[in-house]
């Protein structure tokens, strides 16, 4: 169920039709990786003090709080209570033992609607029938000086003959195992439903010596009537299982042989890869080539090849210039001549992964798990003799109750012959692989130039993490590079950028200069040509000025008293205007 933002002012709405199995929808987006949560309801994000809060509390409220959809059908109604036997005759001065738990003296119903209903589970058991004669006889408390006497013997110490440290671990081990009286039908089946791995390793520590158990025994007939304690009796129950170490020590092989076979075989993978990668990768080809022509030329030889132990020592030679490192100019070297090269850390994997194994042990583990395996063929022998004398069978059908059916057809017990025929094949192909790995890994020195003496000093884990260290260390000097490289280039690119935002500016500038000329020339024209008319008539009016002061003034001279005659002649009028004038 989901609920909105608006369901406390709309109220659900239910269909009487409607099936509860519907009307619980999962939630899709409860997943995490491969696990399944959908199932989860939004409802139980509420917790314990909210339980209250969520169903109605009076009948005047139940308007402000959302309707909650009606619980699942209920279920069939139970029979009806059989009929009880009639008590016995005595029952008045019987008495029963008490169970001392912690009743419940009521059933309230739960708050709100739950996945598990609406009832607790108290409400839908139905009766059971019982004996209660029987009951009455088999839990009758017995007459007081008899009770007396029980307490007294409950009373009595138990034997302990451990000592303190081995009682205390045995009582630690106890507390992961079992009851002891579990433990030695799941030990004769080697039943893994029963103890695990972890409880066999615990019972191998518990596997009782010859000295304590004779302790015990003697303990046992000082005081016959008071009990061992939880240690002892442990000690003496697994005592009683014939060949117990002999039978942990097989379940233990048994349960441990994939662990160790693959201890044995993901080392041998990696270093058959680490050999693989070496040899098709190109990156290495040419370093190997750079290193030699360096070499050869700082040297003055012409050497065909190097040890590869070599390559760690390139990062400790540095040139007398500069005082870098020699790696760093092979790193140089590899960019300008192979830029398609990779950093070679990340090609060769499986070597830095060989580079982590021990070898040596490889080779103990393989002749370990051979000796496991031929004592364990011995362990079942000795067990088939073993439960046949005891007059169960193979598998010791009478001895631990196991009477007409012996254990199971999947026990672990009932497969060990065929298990350990397995194991001797797998063994086989176990050797096999071994042997020829490291005989590859050889002819591989081989293929590196290294001689037959080189070959049989060089460790194959010496070998792989020489050659990761230097792949590492190879990887960061490029990485370095390029990194140096990127930054040059930026700034480059930042130079060239400055320099373009350069030429834009001036040629922004001249396109001013050449819009504000020709944004001027108009004016001037105007002026100038303003400036000449001013010029022209201030010279012509100096002309005639000149010709007036030229001109003689008796001539010209008139008598204003007399009347003027008019005359359309241009001289008088020119005559009058200069007068006038």
């Amino acid at each position: 169920m989901k609920h909105s933002a608006n369901t406390a002012e709309t109220p659900l709405s239910w269909d009487s039709d409607q099936s509860w199995a519907s009307f619980l929808k999962p939630n899709p987006g409860l997943r995490l990786d491969a696990l399944d949560f959908s199932d989860l309801w939004d409802e139980e994000d509420l917790g314990l003090e909210s339980g209250d809060d969520d169903g109605p509390t009076s009948t005047a409220d139940t308007s402000e709080v959302p309707r909650i959809p009606p619980a699942p059908p209920p279920l069939p109604p139970a029979a009806p209570p059989l009929p009880l036997p009639a008590p016995r005759e005595k029952a008045a001065a019987c008495r029963t033992l008490r169970l001392h738990w912690r009743e419940l003296q009521s059933l309230p119903p739960l708050p709100r609607v739950t996945r598990f209903g609406t009832q607790t589970i108290w409400a839908g058991l139905e009766p059971v029938r019982l004996d209660t004669n029987r009951l009455g006889y088999l839990f009758e408390t017995k007459s007081s000086g008899a009770l007396c006497g029980v307490l007294g013997a409950q009373r009595r110490p138990c034997v302990s003959v451990l000592g303190v440290k081995r009682s205390n671990i045995i009582t630690i081990a106890l507390s992961g195992l079992p009851p002891p009286h579990l433990l030695p039908p799941a030990i004769y089946n080697m039943d893994g439903s029963v103890l695990d791995r972890d409880d066999v390793q615990r019972l191998q520590s518990l596997v009782p010596s010859d000295e304590e158990l004779s302790l015990i025994h003697e303990a046992q007939v000082q005081s016959p009537g008071s009990p061992l304690a939880s240690a002892e009796h442990c000690l003496l129950t697994l005592g009683e299982i014939p060949h117990l170490s002999s039978r942990l020590q097989l379940w233990a092989f048994a349960l441990d042989y994939d662990s160790l076979e693959k201890e044995i075989a993901e080392p041998l993978f990696h270093l058959k890869l680490a050999m693989e990668q070496l040899a098709a990768n190109q990156t290495f080809r040419c370093i190997l080539a750079t290193v030699l022509a360096i070499g050869n030329f700082l040297n003055g030889v012409k050497a065909r090849g190097f040890e590869l132990s070599y390559l760690g020592k390139l990062s400790q030679v540095r040139d007398t210039h500069s005082r870098q490192p020699l790696l760093q100019h092979v790193c140089v070297l590899l960019l300008q001549l192979y830029p398609q090269s990779s950093d070679l850390y990340s090609d060769i994997t499986s070597v830095t992964r060989a580079s982590k194994r021990d070898y040596s042990l490889v080779q103990s583990n393989l002749t370990r798990l051979e000796g496991l395996c031929k004592a364990s063929w011995e362990q079942l022998r000795l067990l088939d003799q073993a439960d046949e004398k005891m007059g169960g069978g193979k598998n010791g059908k009478k001895r631990w109750g196991l009477k007409g059916s012996g254990p199971p057809k999947v026990s672990l017990r009932h497969m060990l012959p065929q298990f350990l025929k397995e194991c001797e094949e797998r063994l086989k192909v176990l050797r096999a692989v071994h042997r020829r790995v490291i005989n590859r890994f050889h002819s591989f020195l081989l293929f590196l130039g290294y001689s037959r003496s080189m070959v049989r000093e060089t460790k194959a884990e010496d070998f792989c993490k020489t050659v990761s260290d230097f792949s590492l260390e190879y990887r960061a000097t490029r990485l370095t590079l390029l990194q140096q490289r990127e930054r040059e280039k930026e700034r480059e690119r930042d130079k060239e950028r400055e320099r373009d935002k350069e030429r834009e500016r001036d040629k922004e500038r001249e396109r001013d200069k050449e819009r504000e000329k020709g944004e001027a020339t108009p004016v001037l024209k105007q002026r100038h040509g303003q400036a000449t008319r001013t010029d022209a008539r201030e010279n012509l009016q100096q002309c005639t000025l000149d010709e007036v002061l030229k001109t003689p003034e008796s001539l010209f001279r008139a008598d204003l008293t007399l009347p003027r005659y008019r005359k359309n002649n241009i001289a008088t009028g020119f005559f009058e205007w200069a007068l006038m004038e």
